[in-house]
C-alpha cells in the first residue's frame, strides 16, 4: 500500500514540475515575442537625414540601404510570428504536462528559429561593427560619427535580437529537460 502511495506522489510531483516548466515556457515565449518584435520595429523604422552644404543636398541613412538589415527585419518578424503561433502549443503543455510529441515538434521548430535569428543578428552585428569602427584597409569609413541616432537605434535593435536568441536557447533546454524527465 505504501509503495503505491509513494509512486502516486512521485507522479504528482513530476507532473507539477512539468506544469511549472510549461508555465515558464509560456512566459519566456511572451518575452521573446516582445524582444524580437521590438527589434524588428526598431530596425525597420530607423532612418536619419543630414544636410550637406545646403538644404537641397542631403545624406540619408536608412535600414533599406543595407540588405543585411532588411534580412534582420524579416528574420525577426518571422521569429515573432512563429512565437505567437507556438503559444498555442505552450498553453497545451500547461493543460497537459505529459505531452511528448508536441514538445519534440517545439524543439525542432525552436531550433530552426534559433538558427534563423542567430544568422540575422550576427550578420547585422558585423555591419553595425563596420558602421561604428569602419575598415581602413578597405577604405570603409565609420559613419556613426555623422549618423549618431541611426547607429544608436540599430545597435539597440541588436540587443533585443540577441536577447531573443538567449531566450530561444533557454526554451530549447527547458523542453529537452521536460522530455528527459519522462
Amino acid at each position: 500500500m505504501k509503495a503505491m502511495e509513494l509512486g502516486a506522489a512521485a507522479v504528482a510531483v513530476k507532473s507539477g514540475v512539468n506544469r511549472g516548466v510549461a508555465i515558464l515556457d509560456f512566459i519566456l515565449r511572451l518575452v521573446a515575442i516582445v524582444a524580437t518584435l521590438a527589434s524588428a520595429v526598431a530596425m525597420g523604422t530607423t532612418n536619419e537625414t543630414l544636410p550637406f552644404f545646403t538644404q537641397f543636398i542631403r545624406f540619408s541613412a536608412q535600414y533599406e540601404d543595407f540588405p543585411t538589415f532588411t534580412f534582420f527585419v524579416v528574420a525577426n518578424s518571422v521569429v515573432s510570428v512563429y512565437l505567437v503561433l507556438s503559444l498555442a502549443l505552450s498553453i497545451f503543455h500547461i493543460l497537459r504536462s505529459h505531452a511528448h510529441f508536441s514538445r519534440i515538434i517545439l524543439i525542432f521548430f525552436d531550433t530552426a528559429m534559433l538558427g534563423l535569428l542567430t544568422s540575422a543578428a550576427s550578420a547585422a552585428a558585423a555591419i553595425v561593427y563596420l558602421a561604428h569602427k569602419g575598415n581602413t584597409r578597405a577604405n570603409w569609413f565609420a559613419i556613426c560619427q555623422q549618423f549618431n541616432s541611426f547607429c544608436q537605434r540599430i545597435s539597440g535593435s541588436l540587443i533585443g535580437s540577441f536577447g531573443g536568441i538567449l531566450i530561444l536557447i533557454l526554451l530549447i533546454l527547458m523542453s529537452a529537460v521536460a522530455l528527459s524527465r519522462r
